[in-house]
């Protein structure tokens, strides 16, 4: 299997939100890929310039970042279908992509979409998000680096300017290279521009320590909590049916947490990230997790906090009604 070192760089409407087209805040304007092999040897390179359709102005922060030459894209560049056909070519059937934060696939499948392409990913897609992957060796495992950061701290050569695509996409490649693969080759990430269509679909991944489940799409926030299979906790481990200690409540507005207790591997906390789908539906991301008593007491407090604050808002509530 090889792997596909992708970046892109696209442009944005220079008018704001005016002038934005609907599903499309991002048009791709280069892409750029190394493909390597399964010892991360360099095996190839692709690079496209594509002309703006979309958005024919660049943004002047987009100017700033890249460099781009406007001139350069009109006369050298292609149209956006070419590009991507070609690209998929070079990538051949059986490949891993590896991008360095986790925006570039999602906004590759929204180009597509505008231009009414067949998308050759499967469902899920899968890949690796070789930021994350850097910041759990290197890091506290939650502060991601930029890519210039992660590169001058691992004192690689970096002769050649950032944010161009093949040039990031080289330097995302070495670091690959010199990292600890074998130790962080389970942490893929999912990409969730394109959803589970049916409760048959719905994603079950397993992660060292802890699991993650990916629902279908929802009318609403309501609707997702009131289901069974987003709302119950399994432990982790073992996958038995828990007895919650502490019910699902917010905290904020698009997270919950809950507390359960598994009989054979105590605590578990649970937490429900509740995100908008793309074209207004809402779907649930929820993750289970080993719990230490600290982190068990914490929740309890943060649950308790947030029952005493609605109770205020209530009891606020129903003294102006009474005064009406």
């Amino acid at each position: 299997m090889n792997y596909i070192v992708l970046d892109l760089e696209w442009n944005q409407c220079p008018d704001g939100r005016e002038g934005k087209v609907e599903h499309l805040p991002f048009e791709i304007m280069e892409i750029g890929a190394v493909k390597l092999d399964e010892d991360f040897q360099e095996a190839g390179e692709f690079h496209r310039l594509i002309r703006p359709q979309v958005y024919p102005e660049l943004h002047y922060k987009i100017l700033e970042v890249t460099h781009m030459d406007p001139e350069r894209l009109k006369r050298s560049g292609m149209t956006f279908v070419q590009a991507a056909e070609e690209f998929f070519d070079w990538c051949g059937k059986d490949c891993r992509f590896v991008t360095w934060g986790s925006m570039d696939l999602t906004e590759l499948q929204r180009n597509m979409t505008y231009y009414q392409m067949e998308s050759p990913f499967p469902h899920p897609l899968l890949y690796y998000d070789a930021q994350k992957l850097y910041c759990l060796l290197y890091g506290d495992g939650k502060t991601k680096l930029s890519l210039d950061q992660a590169v001058a701290q691992q004192g690689l050569e970096s002769d050649e300017p950032f944010h161009q695509a093949l040039d990031d996409a080289r330097y995302t490649g070495r670091l690959l290279a010199r990292m600890d693969f074998q130790k962080v080759r389970p942490y893929v990430s999912m990409d969730y521009y394109c959803l589970p269509g049916s409760r048959e679909e719905e994603v079950f991944l397993r992660f060292p320590g802890y699991t993650k489940y990916v629902s279908s799409i929802f009318p609403d926030r309501e609707r997702a909590m009131q289901d069974k299979v987003v709302t119950d906790m399994v432990c982790p481990v073992c996958n038995r049916m828990l007895r919650k200690k502490v019910r699902w409540f917010p905290l904020g507005q698009r997270s919950c947490y809950g507390l359960a207790v598994c009989p054979e591997h105590g605590l578990v906390k649970g937490k429900i990230r509740v995100r908008r789908e793309e074209y207004g539906g809402t779907y649930v991301i929820k993750t289970m997790k080993p719990a230490t008593e600290e982190e068990a007491e914490l929740i309890r407090q943060k649950h308790e906090a947030g029952r005493k604050k609605r109770n205020t808002r209530n009891h606020i509530r129903q003294k102006k009604g009474r005064k009406r």
